[in-house]
């Protein structure tokens, strides 16, 4: 694989890191089955996408992203918890809704951003050849301030009642915490992380794109799970590390296998690979425990 594949890679795995984070705190932390995230993803990338080459700042731009996500997420919560549907079936309704608004945003299928201002113009300045490594500085820059400031926020009295929510709802309730405000707070957190990098991710591609986000929900729990079979841990900020770092072999993993030449296969199989890396993170915890099992029995 070359350089440039890697650093690609790299770049990639980096945006997916935050999908990936925002997946922690609803699959994990919440316990709350979420696929908005096929949804935000696009979503902060429209947003961003739509005001960058409208003439606005690319700060301000993620920003508003961020916000658009959180207003997903807050949606499918509030689906759940003041009407009761179902929380698949919630997060399934605001995904299929925000394909439509996510059209509405942009008012065509895509936005192009060659030439305009990112949050990578003023390190590159017009030494384009920097941005294969200035990019991926700046995108690890925001994922260990992103990393910092959830563990920070989790080891908080709100973090901590958030965390109670997902682990034991009807304990939480008995202990004054309102875990209906835990869900919807927790759920908006989730999308605007998601959405942050689908605002990045327009940026770093040179454009917007309603399709997008398909499959973003099986990145980022291919990561969480890769991240929690390679680090098995309790403490929290270990998890996230853990989690970060699982979303960049994943994207590793998909490049050697596209640029291995021996295998044979190309771009369209990305779906494919995606599946078999996904199957094989399932599996990865049971073959560890059995080959544990015999391991214990050969020691005997």
């Amino acid at each position: 694989m070359s350089v440039i594949a890697l650093m690609g890679a790299l770049e990639i795995g980096l945006i997916f890191a935050l999908v990936a984070l925002g997946v922690l705190i609803s699959f994990r932390i919440l316990n709350f089955p979420d696929l908005t995230a096929d949804g935000s993803f696009p979503l902060g990338g429209a947003v961003a996408a739509t005001l960058i080459a409208g003439g606005h700042d690319p700060y301000s731009a993620c920003a508003f992203a961020m916000l658009a996500g959180a207003a997903a997420g807050w949606t499918t919560a509030w689906l759940n918890v003041r009407l009761n549907i179902l929380q698949l079936l919630a997060s399934i309704l605001v995904m299929i809704a925000l394909y439509s608004i996510n059209l509405r945003i942009m008012g065509a299928p895509n936005i192009p951003l060659i030439g305009e201002a990112t949050v990578f113009s003023a390190l590159i300045g017009d030494d384009f050849d920097r941005a294969m490594t200035v990019q991926p500085a700046v995108l690890a820059a925001i994922i260990v301030l992103a990393k910092l400031g959830l563990d920070a926020f989790f080891a908080s009295q709100a973090g901590l009642a958030m965390r109670a929510t997902g682990a034991n709802p009807r304990m939480a309730r008995a202990q004054g915490i309102s875990t209906d405000r835990m869900v919807l707070c927790g759920m908006a957190l989730s999308n605007a992380l998601i959405a942050l990098g689908g605002a990045l991710y327009v940026q770093t591609q040179g454009g917007a794109d309603i399709s997008m986000g398909i499959g973003t929900i099986v990145v980022g729990l291919a990561a969480v799970i890769i991240g929690e079979t390679l680090i098995p841990s309790r403490k929290l900020w270990v998890i996230t590390l853990a989690t970060v770092l699982g979303a960049l072999l994943y994207r590793i993993l998909i490049a050697l296998a596209l640029n291995a030449d021996f295998i044979g296969l190309a771009a369209q199989d990305l779906n494919l690979i995606t599946a078999l890396l996904v199957g094989f993170a399932l599996v990865l915890p049971l073959i560890k425990a059995k080959f544990k099992r015999l391991s214990g029995g050969l020691a005997k």
